[in-house]
């Protein structure tokens, strides 16, 4: 708040993501280029004539996936961000087209942590902030596992505690 005035001025998040989650996505990116890449592969090695266009299609789409699994999770783990006050839970991603979500404490219904086997994989968590938004759940992607239920413990109890009726 802005000095007793009453007007609300909306900032950045503080927290980063844990620095574990640009491998996480590095893997998720790389296994969903593997897929087309191998399909690819294989019927330019088994399609009979022989089509070198699927090969080099392969070879270009395994190079920009690469690429783009190398350079892409740097620049998302530079602008996400997430925050938690008394007031609400702020979440920021993007860079060309941002994305700012704010889920008051009031309006909280559930909070829920859930590890995919990836996740697992690098000990991470995601915490899904559920309200009566028509937007959906609020995510925070990409926490330590620890960091994440402690996180959801703690939003329980601050909603608990918070007068209204969450819808």
């Amino acid at each position: 708040m802005d000095g007793g005035t009453g007007s609300a001025r909306l900032r950045p998040p503080n927290n980063t993501l844990d620095r574990r989650v640009i491998g996480w996505w590095r893997t998720q990116w790389l296994l969903l280029t593997a897929v087309p890449v191998a399909v690819l592969a294989v019927l330019g090695t088994l399609v009979v004539p022989a089509r070198p266009w699927l090969l080099l299609s392969a070879g270009v789409l395994a190079v920009l996936g690469t690429a783009t699994a190398v350079f892409l999770p740097l620049w998302w783990f530079r602008v996400h961000r997430w925050e938690v006050t008394g007031d609400a839970v702020y979440v920021r991603t993007g860079f060309f087209w941002q994305e700012w979500r704010i889920a008051p404490m009031s309006r909280i219904q559930t909070v829920d942590t859930v590890r995919g086997p990836l996740e697992q994989a690098f000990r991470l968590a995601t915490v899904i902030v559920t309200t009566a938004s028509s937007k959906g759940a609020v995510k925070i992607e990409g926490l330590d596992h620890e960091l994440a239920a402690e996180l959801a413990e703690r939003l329980t109890l601050m909603t608990r505690a918070t007068p209204g009726d969450a819808t």
